[in-house]
């Protein structure tokens, strides 16, 4: 799993994990009843697309160890998705009739003798149970035991250029269960490595701007360089504060109050609490109050090395100083998972979701949809709608890669961006002027043309594509009914006539250049590790932002949480003041700022690049008036968070 964190230099992507899915508005994969033998009910989805005949090297060694996770239906996985929906839609009677976290598993939680049926069924076959939890139950043990449990071989099937451990057959489980089984995962093991603890390395390589910058959005003009669209371009600007950014999104006198955020990465900066307080100190924003900003960590860590451990603290970083800024007040808890994989990230949404620690929750991470599987899709979808029907939202950045066709060679969205049960947030790049003001906003998407050896021209204006903010069409969610009438036919019907989910929902700021500044600890050239402030962006910055705008927004409304947010988002659709509706083009002309970088990322002693980024110029994707999947239904303006007043 990658996190969606965009820096002056490049986006940056982690290692990538088990893929995953997310599926509609509705909970789990249906069971059908196995031919033959004892009824057992098969888990689609639980034998993977590439596990194929062509594919196909032998059995796995029945002596081979596998590590599995069988989730827990609950006793109405039903009526968990339709009261998720009932109390998230303004139109409902029901709407935010929240349960407690105690409540919500009462009702919809595996009973006890599910449990223990489970249990009994699995250590029948031969497994061993590791763990219990209110959503799954964890076994070990030999693929002979793994295999009569889940009425399927283990076979060795080659994967590009790697062999992994699938199903030969979709598994299943004995129809006496009575559907107290979601799915099963980790019978298929790609791309897992071997599990072992690790210690957290040190801060990466330090990383900062080189200038001349802007102070706010034209403030300073590049009037020794050459013309773009036929006039002189502003220098980027250092990187925008939680001022102009509330200013931007009409915070108003609200500060997110009595609100709790939740946060989640992989992993965790030693020194989050250093620079967070720091950052305030030096950019005006509200001094953190003792007790304000929470972790809650893991015991150990895993795969510290294949997931790029040390990226991820600029993740944190990132993602708790953009929240402070917009809501100075809210409560911030960090939830922190063991590595990047999905299983980890899923204990840590659990952990929020099983003890509300949060009505916001911000994950700026991601994967692409081609490496969705429905195993997972039913997991991460009952979290959701378990926060749901306690009135948790959830928001998931967009991506970084506009239509993904550049970085992966084929059209597509993020996920779990894609579920139905999520906010998606998408980009913009922002340029907030003099006192603060709001300018405009255009849809993110960065072409570079760097500037020519004799500094007359730029080559190849306007450039090749760098970045931009993810969104399109889902191949495999199909449309929410939250989006009918607001999202564009043409949109929902782009592979499938039935419709399917358009991403994203709502957006914020994400372009690196016209970003946010971030102070962190970062490992200097002479082995010291200092604080230092640098711009970064990318739709990891877009998704606190917009937590923290809904925390300000539930403040408004006395409290109450917002829950699940995409009802009554789109319910605010169209009507005036609410949001900004960005377009690619909102001054009539081409935009492009002026950006001098650090050839070595640190100081001059390399040389100097200078290049000229285009703006509003997403991949394949366009923002236009109305919904359109680079902003969705836009940014919020100065009446969003009021339209929440009760």
């Amino acid at each position: 799993m990658r996190s969606n964190r965009a820096t002056v230099r490049a986006s940056v992507s982690m290692a990538a994990t088990l893929p995953m899915i997310v599926g509609a508005l509705a909970l789990g994969i249906p069971a059908a009843h196995a031919a033959g033998g004892p009824a057992r009910d098969v888990l689609k989805g639980s034998k993977p697309l590439w596990a194929t005949a062509k594919a196909d090297r032998g059995a796995t060694s029945d002596s081979a160890q596998v590590k599995a996770r069988v989730y827990l239906a609950g006793r109405d996985a039903a009526g968990l998705a339709a009261y998720a929906k009932a109390v998230s839609d303004p139109g409902s009677p029901l709407y935010g009739e929240y349960l407690s976290a105690k409540k919500a598993q009462a009702r919809f939680g595996a009973t006890k003798a599910q449990v223990a049926a489970v249990r009994s069924w699995l250590k029948s076959a031969g497994l061993t149970v590791t763990a219990v939890t209110p959503r799954y139950v964890a076994v070990s043990g030999d693929v002979a035991a793994a295999e009569r449990a889940f009425g399927t071989q283990l076979h060795n099937f080659a994967k590009g250029s790697k062999t992994y451990r699938a199903p030969a057959r979709t598994a299943s489980v004995p129809a006496a269960l009575d559907g107290a089984v979601l799915t099963v995962t980790g019978l298929d093991n790609a791309p897992h490595k071997a599990h072992h603890d690790d210690q957290l390395p040190p801060p990466d390589a330090v990383f900062r701007n080189a200038g001349p910058f802007s102070s706010y959005y034209g403030s300073n003009t590049a009037t020794t360089l050459p013309d773009a669209y036929g006039g002189k371009i502003p220098y980027a600007v250092r990187g925008y504060n939680g001022g102009q950014l509330r200013a931007a999104y009409g915070a108003g006198t609200y500060t997110g109050k009595d609100v709790r955020i939740a946060i989640t990465d992989a992993y965790a900066s030693p020194t989050i609490a250093l620079d967070a307080a720091a950052y305030a100190r030096k950019n005006g924003d509200a001094a953190w109050k003792t007790g304000q900003l929470h972790q809650v960590l893991p015991k150990n860590y895993t795969k510290t090395e294949e997931c790029g451990a040390a990226g991820w603290y600029g993740e944190e970083t990132l993602d708790v100083e953009a929240a402070h800024a917009v809501a100075p007040a809210a409560d911030i808890t960090y939830v922190g998972a063991a590595s990047c994989y999905d299983d980890d990230l899923l204990d840590s949404l659990g952990r929020i979701v099983d003890n509300h620690l949060a009505d916001i929750v911000s994950n700026s991470w991601g994967d692409i949809e081609a490496n969705q599987t429905p195993d997972l899709a039913a997991a991460y979808d009952q979290v959701f709608q378990l926060g749901a029907v306690q009135g948790i939202g959830f928001y998931f950045s967009s991506g970084d890669d506009g239509d993904q066709v550049a970085a992966s060679g084929t059209k597509q969205v993020d996920t779990p961006a894609n579920s139905a049960w999520v906010t998606a947030v998408g980009g913009t790049s922002l340029a907030v002027g003099k006192g603060e003001k709001y300018l405009w906003e255009t849809g993110w998407g960065t072409r570079k043309a760097s500037l020519s050896a004799d500094g007359k021209s730029w080559e190849n204006f306007p450039g090749t594509f760098t970045s931009g903010a993810g969104g399109g069409t889902s191949r495999t969610v199909p449309q929410p009914y939250y989006q009918k009438g607001v999202v564009p036919k043409s949109l929902a019907t782009a592979n499938n006539a039935a419709g399917n989910r358009v991403v994203p929902d709502i957006a914020a700021i994400a372009d690196p250049n016209t970003g946010f500044l971030v102070g962190q600890t970062q490992t200097f050239p002479d082995g010291t590790e200092r604080y230092s402030e640098y711009r970064i962006g990318g739709t990891s910055l877009a998704a606190p932002v917009i937590a923290a705008v809904q925390a300000l927004a539930q403040e408004a409304r006395g409290g109450k949480p917002l829950g699940f947010a995409n009802p009554a988002i789109y319910a605010r659709y169209g009507k005036k003041g609410v949001f900004h509706d960005v377009t690619d083009d909102p001054t009539g002309s081409g935009l492009a700022v002026a950006r001098v970088d650090f050839a070595n990322g640190y100081d001059a002693a390399d040389g100097l690049l200078t290049s000229a980024r285009v703006l509003g110029e997403d991949s394949s994707l366009s923002a236009v008036k109305g919904y359109d999947d680079v902003t969705g239904v836009g940014s919020p303006a100065n009446g969003y968070v009021q339209s929440f007043r009760r």
